[in-house]
């Protein structure tokens, strides 16, 4: 019997969810390997050689280390729930006119939820990750936190994961830092997974040709949506563009247009194909309105509450008043203008290292 209990941990092939196992197995849980395969990249017409979590590599990684270390391996097919839900998603975002963001959405409503699903069937009180973050308990909550290494912490992606879900996760890596699981890899022999690159692509546009995926997904959306207008903020003309799910707010390469001077995107008008330009004070704005919630820290927000805000995974945050209104949205306050929102992505509010919750941005504002 083991000393800790059994726990079902996600295991991608990488460094990160390798060394999660190898701890925990350290540790005295009895653990249970599961990689998931969430999509066949060879069947999406790219031209780039499969890689990252979802490549028959990945998967032949992850059960090397689990054969090493002598604990099961199972792989889980998810490709179809995959499929239906982030890619679906991920290409209705574009065609609406927003940035979707299918990395956090996949890890909160599907990976977790496979996750903990297979975790029952095989007598698993947990799960855990390779994330760098950390979850604790506190006034019957339970709340995700930065992970102490700053350049890699993945507290952002986490924001969308329940109660139910976070109260049976374990997050191994949270207190280490980059260097130090390389060094633990090393010292434990496995140079392979030292020496392996690492992927911070979508897995399903492994050549990071989203335009493509989405010309190659529906291919009738070119007629549909070729031929709209460049316009600036006056309302001049000033060119043609591709079709509007083809570009992202705050995006200044690949417009095909030169004006003699930086131009990027600021809004996004679906409803007569336009794509709005300016300089780089357009894009500055006030506030948003976030919905699609999920509280952590609190189960809800009662008047005005000082935040750090971030509005990307790589944004530093920024300080921000928020103030819930009714049950699924908040509205935001930034306390300096912040550039280059787009609706479609997810907003994370912090509290020191805490999370506060988090939702999808619906729409920004200038006061």
């Amino acid at each position: 019997m083991s000393k800790h209990g059994r726990i079902l941990v996600a295991m991608s092939g990488g460094i990160d969810s390798s060394l999660a196992s190898v701890l925990l197995h350290e540790q005295g849980y009895e653990v249970i390997g599961m990689t998931m395969k969430t999509w066949d990249y060879a069947g999406s017409g790219g031209s780039k050689k499969e890689t990252g979590c979802c490549s028959l590599d990945s998967i032949n990684d992850a059960r090397t280390i689990a054969v090493e270390l002598g604990f099961p391996h199972y792989i889980l097919d998810i490709r179809t729930e995959f499929g239906d839900y982030v890619i679906d998603h991920f290409t209705g975002e574009y065609l609406e006119g927003r940035t979707p963001n299918p990395c956090v959405l996949c890890n909160t409503h599907i990976k977790w939820d496979a996750l903990l699903r297979r975790a029952d069937r095989l007598d698993c009180e947990f799960i855990a990750t390779g994330h760098y973050a950390n979850v604790r308990q506190e006034n019957e909550r339970f709340i995700v936190s930065k992970g102490i290494d700053a350049w890699k912490d993945q507290s952002y992606v986490l924001w969308g994961v329940s109660q139910e879900s976070l109260s049976r996760t374990k997050l191994p890596l949270g207190h280490l830092r980059k260097t130090e699981i390389r060094e633990m890899a090393k010292e434990r022999g496995f140079m392979d997974l030292v020496n392996k690159s690492e992927s911070y692509e979508i897995c399903f546009v492994p050549d990071n040709d989203y335009r493509g995926f989405l010309k190659r997904r529906m291919p009738e959306l070119e007629s549909q949506v070729m031929g709209g207008n460049y316009v600036m903020q006056d309302g001049r003309v000033v060119g043609k563009h591709e079709g509007y799910p083809f570009y992202t707010i705050g995006q200044r390469k690949g417009l095909g247009i030169a004006l003699g001077y930086p131009v990027f995107v600021t809004e996004i008008r679906k409803e007569t194909n336009e794509v709005v330009l300016g300089i780089d004070k357009d894009l500055e704005r006030d506030g948003m309105y976030v919905s699609k919630l999920n509280l952590q820290k609190y189960a809800r927000i009662e008047g005005p509450l000082e935040t750090v805000t971030k509005v990307r995974y790589k944004h530093e945050g920024t300080p921000a008043t928020i103030l819930q209104e009714g049950n699924d949205r908040i509205q935001v306050l930034f306390h300096d203008p912040v550039s280059a929102i787009a609706p479609g992505q997810a907003a994370v509010f912090y509290e020191g290292d805490d999370v506060v919750g988090g939702g999808w941005i619906s729409k920004s504002f200038r006061q």
